[in-house]
């Protein structure tokens, strides 16, 4: 947990900014038959999310659900995603745990915000834009704080993952750096806890987390993340909007 009382002596010695809860203690939700927390089973139907090829053409719609059940031969649609990486103007960066709600990867820790472009009034919705609406759904970050010139797109990762075997993801997913000292008031629907990682204590903390990492955090955790993160001054120069990087089989 990001979140908790601990004596551990790596804690005391890493000056990592406060751990807080996404929000107060809640009475337990009603079980479902099914075993999906109510919030997130409406959005798996209600969310009709962007299909597309490997070349990220969009070729047709198909809800959340759909997007995210994993066949017999193990295959999922592939969808267009995005994954915001959220920096304070010191230069750490928020590192969240999914909610144990969450259909897919509950309780992994990622970063900031991972979700989907919807196809919204009969259109694809721009990337940034869903981006801006879900941190504020998810993390509470006030629009106004939210420029989309504020956002840099630095490249799209293909990438496919079994997840559990009955949920799983499959996405042309595109990566958005964003830094600013926001306003933070998490959903603890879709958060259970955050913090804010100075970059030299990143890899000393990693391997204190209490749960494995998203496939896609992960991917660019391990190939991309030390030089952006290293070059957040210039990193509008380190986009590479044209490509698609391949992680089809990345694991660790």
């Amino acid at each position: 947990m990001l979140v908790r009382r601990i004596t551990r002596p790596l804690w005391n010695s890493l000056k990592i900014e406060r751990r807080f809860l996404a929000s107060e203690p809640t009475k337990p939700e009603p079980q479902v038959s099914d075993g999906v927390d109510p919030a997130q089973a409406e959005a798996l139907d209600k969310d009709i999310c962007l299909l597309v090829d490997e070349k990220d053409n969009f070729i047709g719609t198909a809800t959340k659900r759909d997007c995210h059940k994993v066949a017999e031969d193990g295959s999922v649609l592939l969808h267009r995603a995005f994954s915001v990486f959220l920096f304070n103007k010191r230069g750490d960066m928020l590192l969240q745990r999914r909610s144990s709600n969450k259909i897919t990867y509950p309780d992994y820790y990622t970063n900031a915000c991972c979700s989907h472009p919807l196809y919204i009034d009969d259109k694809p919705e721009d990337v940034i834009t869903a981006a801006r609406r879900r941190l504020n759904y998810e993390l509470g970050i006030p629009l106004k704080q939210m420029d989309p010139e504020m956002f840099t797109y630095l490249t799209r990762i293909h990438y496919h993952d079994p997840g559990d075997g009955v949920w799983g993801e499959h996405e042309i997913d595109y990566v958005l750096f964003f830094q600013a000292d926001v306003k933070v008031k998490p959903n603890s629907d879709e958060i259970s806890e955050y913090c804010f990682v100075p970059k030299n204590e990143f890899n000393a903390f990693i391997p204190t987390l209490e749960g494995p990492m998203t496939p896609w955090f992960n991917i660019v955790r391990r190939h991309r993340l030390k030089l952006w993160w290293d070059n957040l001054h210039r990193i509008k120069e380190l986009a590479e909007t044209d490509k698609i990087q391949k992680f089809l089989r990345d694991k660790e």
